[in-house]
């Protein structure tokens, strides 16, 4: 039978078209077909962008003696990871539980029902020396296993359904306090490594949830410590090689520990979260570092991952061009170094600077370097070189075959960039990022919003939908345009999406958000619901729709959100203790729960003057739990709340910038 994967929207479906593998896409047909020919089904989910799904495609599915295997003794369906999130988050619960791992490529071997009963995430090809086992035997011995011994394998997919359906609701009730929020710091703290920043050893992800957290600390109670953690942390990423000097933006993740050499792909959502952590620590420490940094990330989503005139924000960057190629575009020999720059100067200036050897860091050939800030450079002169050489060599490198961009605007995404470059706009002070902005949130409200199904997933699509993250980042990023512009059409936009959420997907009895709506049909593992706290990798939908409650019930002062907030904080409250990092998002809404809300108010004519200064001031200034409320009036004034206490009106922007400090 053909592979049914050429028709389907998904660039990574649509990239093992050519495949041999008969792969079905997720849904009711191939589960009944496996139940029909009572074969077991391999599950295979990846991403367009993750480099170790390109090579288990190029070492096991494009080969002919494992697609023979394969589609003799299974049914296989492979599923995007980026399109169905609601699939991914079930299934990597059950092979965590199997192999104490997960992660990309997740590989299942799932009962005609879809049950996990064995399963892993990359495998060789062939059995090695290291003790992996090699994806031929292992699916020889699946198959064997599920002919030979079916009581075995339904017993495993027993006991991991019970595990999966107890785990994939995360909600804890407890007490919600200020002591909290402390215990929260101190338990990252514990996490942060002192020598190079950031939290953990390697491999190491950037946190900005927590960067943000701990700035918020900080700007409270001006403890040296926590200042430290941030300053640290979001130095080291500028510095390192999981920040692309050339182009801006940084990649997913370092594999070491001093953040030098990366694994190579951008994410949409990394950058958005990231762009907001450089925002903030700029305006409230004034690194100047913090702000090259926040203005990278908008250089490079606006060159390549966004569509200006459409008025979208793509998926990700891919790590690689070509198999067998590890970050080749991206990493330079001194040869290819000296050949892009054509200036013997220019080059030992470079050199210096991002620490370009004979031998560099790329194990799959050494002759690589990453380039990663070793050393400033000595003397104005050669900050002067240093720039002409970043454009210079980033021009050579725009002549590589470039990695290919997934063009998908999935909603959640589009919400969250929209959201930066909103924030960008005012902190830089770049208008072209509102306005792009703004483009994408009317777009997403013209063609994902349905009112009584909430948002779709993908822009442009009516399926998949009814999940909760692209309803509330919508709503997140609607409350932004609101305090962006003043005009009340967002607010009222952000109101509707969360009281569909409490339609949809609230859990009256028990509190909490179900991450796929109520009325939405599943096969398999998808008729379980859950109720997901962890940032992974994404900040938490039941966490971001506390932040949702929140910052409503400050800007309408209405006491119903503050009775839903206090109820969502409730329902979680209790699981911040384990979650730590993980929990940085909550941790945040706790934080506005706990701790006195800043309102900045400012009134007058629209247009150019002081009334328009200070409303630009006031979304620059970084205060913790700020909302910005910009109303029409006569005469410009402003007004600072913080908590029940209120300021006597200033009418300038200088006047309002003192009140502030």
């Amino acid at each position: 039978m053909p592979n049914l994967l050429a028709s389907e929207p998904s660039a990574y479906l649509k990239s093992a078209a050519h495949q041999p593998v008969h792969w079905h896409p997720w849904g009711e047909a191939a589960f009944a077909r496996a139940r029909s020919e009572d074969k077991p089904i391999l599950l295979d989910i990846g991403a367009v962008w993750c480099h170790w799904c390109h090579v288990m495609d190029g070492e096991s599915y494009e080969n002919s003696d494992v697609a023979q295997l394969l589609n003799r003794d299974f049914v296989c369906i492979k599923v995007d990871r980026d399109e169905r999130p609601d699939v991914d988050a079930r299934y990597q619960r059950a092979v965590q539980a199997l192999s104490g791992q997960g992660g990309w490529p997740l590989t299942a071997f799932l009962t005609a029902d879809g049950d996990v009963f064995f399963g892993g995430t990359y495998f060789p090809p062939e059995d090695n020396p290291y003790g992996r086992p090699g994806f031929l035997s292992v699916s020889r011995h699946v198959a064997r296993l599920y002919r030979e011994d079916r009581a075995k394998a339904a017993g495993n997919a027993k006991a991991i359904r019970q595990h999966v359906a107890q785990s994939l609701d995360e909600a804890q009730p407890g007490d919600v306090a200020a002591d909290v929020v402390t215990q929260a710091a101190s338990q990252m703290a514990r996490l942060f490594d002192i020598r190079y920043g950031g939290f953990g050893t390697a491999p190491k992800f950037p946190a900005p949830g927590a960067v943000q957290f701990l700035l918020a600390r900080w700007h409270d109670e001006r403890e040296a410590w926590t200042r430290d953690m941030v300053e640290k942390t979001l130095t080291g990423m500028a510095h390192g090689g999981i920040h692309d000097h050339l182009g801006g933006g940084f990649h997913r993740y370092s594999v070491d520990e001093r953040w030098i050499v990366p694994h190579f792909e951008k994410m949409a959502y990394d950058n958005a979260e990231l762009l907001h952590a450089y925002l903030d620590a700029y305006a409230a420490l004034g690194v100047p570092l913090f702000k090259q940094a926040a203005g990278g990330i908008v250089d490079w989503v606006l060159e390549v991952l966004s569509d200006r005139e459409g008025g979208a924000f793509f998926t990700s960057q891919d790590a690689d061009v070509a198999p067998g190629d590890d970050g080749d575009y991206w990493t330079w020999t001194l040869e290819e170094l000296g050949e892009g720059l054509r200036d013997e100067k220019a080059s030992n200036v470079l050199r210096r600077v991002f620490d370009v050897e004979a031998q560099g860091e790329m194990h799959h050939n050494p002759d690589k370097n990453v380039l990663w800030w070793a050393h400033d450079p000595a003397g104005a002169d050669e900050w002067s070189i240093l720039r002409e050489a970043r454009q210079t060599l980033k021009a050579a490198r725009d002549r590589r075959p470039r990695p290919y961009v997934d063009t998908t605007p999935y909603v959640n995404w589009n919400a969250m960039l929209a959201s930066a470059f909103l924030h960008a706009g005012a902190v830089l002070d770049r208008p072209e990022c509102n306005t792009l902005a703004l483009k994408v949130l009317e777009r997403i409200w013209a063609e994902a919003w349905d009112e009584g199904r909430g948002m779709g997933h993908v822009l442009g699509r009516v399926e998949p939908r009814g999940m909760l993250d692209d309803n509330v980042h919508s709503a997140a990023s609607c409350l932004d345009a609101y305090e962006a512009t003043g005009e009340s059409q967002w607010l009222t936009r952000a109101t509707a999406v969360l009281r569909y959420c409490l339609k949809a997907h609230w859990d009256e009895p028990a509190g909490g958000f179900f991450d796929v709506a109520a009325e939405r049909p599943g096969e398999a593992y998808l008729a379980a619901r859950a109720k997901p706290v962890q940032d992974a990798p994404t900040p938490s939908g039941n966490g971001v729709a506390a932040l949702v409650l929140a910052r409503l019930w400050a800007l309408t002062d209405d006491a119903e959100w503050r009775r839903l907030l206090d109820r969502q904080l409730q329902t979680f409250a209790g699981a911040l203790p384990q979650l730590s990092l993980h929990g940085a998002t909550l941790a945040r809404a706790v934080d506005w729960a706990v701790h006195p809300i800043t309102r900045i108010e400012a009134s007058g004519p629209r247009g150019e003057g002081p009334a328009c200064a200070m409303h630009l001031l006031a979304l620059q200034t970084y205060r913790p739990r700020k909302v910005v409320v910009r109303k029409v009036a006569e005469r410009p004034a402003a007004v600072v709340c913080v908590g029940t206490t209120c300021s006597v009106p200033v009418a300038t922007a200088p006047a309002l910038a003192d009140l502030l400090r």
